[in-house]
């Protein structure tokens, strides 16, 4: 596993569950984590988010969402953007548009997780995470 990277870790997770079709995948619950999983369930990626276990052992189980009947997924990539090693920060004016806004950047700002949209319209900028589509 990443040097504790605790973001790529999950990316990678949501990436192989998905590629695997499961129905669910379990990350271990930070305050990151959840930040992230709740924007993305917010976005529309993900069904649902809930935690399990308890203390230090606390899990995320993440519900994917597939589409159709070949069940194709609906997040169809995941890229960690800003890492441990190299910090990619944006202010308000230089905010990523993913895919001409058709996917999301994730955003950490003063105002907490939130997507690249949503801090525009708040017009504060911050740590570009990720991007989804």
């Amino acid at each position: 596993m990443a040097a504790n990277d605790t973001i790529a870790d999950m990316l990678t997770r949501i990436r192989n569950a998905t590629l695997a079709r499961h129905q669910t995948v379990e990350i271990p619950s930070t305050r990151m984590t959840r930040s992230i999983a709740q924007v993305l369930k917010d976005e529309g990626f993900i069904a649902d988010v809930a935690e399990t276990g308890e203390d230090i052992k606390r899990m995320l189980v993440i519900s994917l969402k597939y589409k159709g009947r070949n069940r194709q997924p609906i997040i169809r990539n995941l890229t960690r953007v800003s890492k441990p090693g190299l910090r990619v920060y944006s202010n308000r004016k230089d905010l990523p548009r993913v895919l001409g806004g058709i996917g999301i950047a994730i955003i950490s700002t003063s105002s907490g997780i939130m997507t690249d949209r949503d801090a525009r319209r708040q017009g504060i900028g911050g740590e570009v995470l990720c991007y989804v589509w």
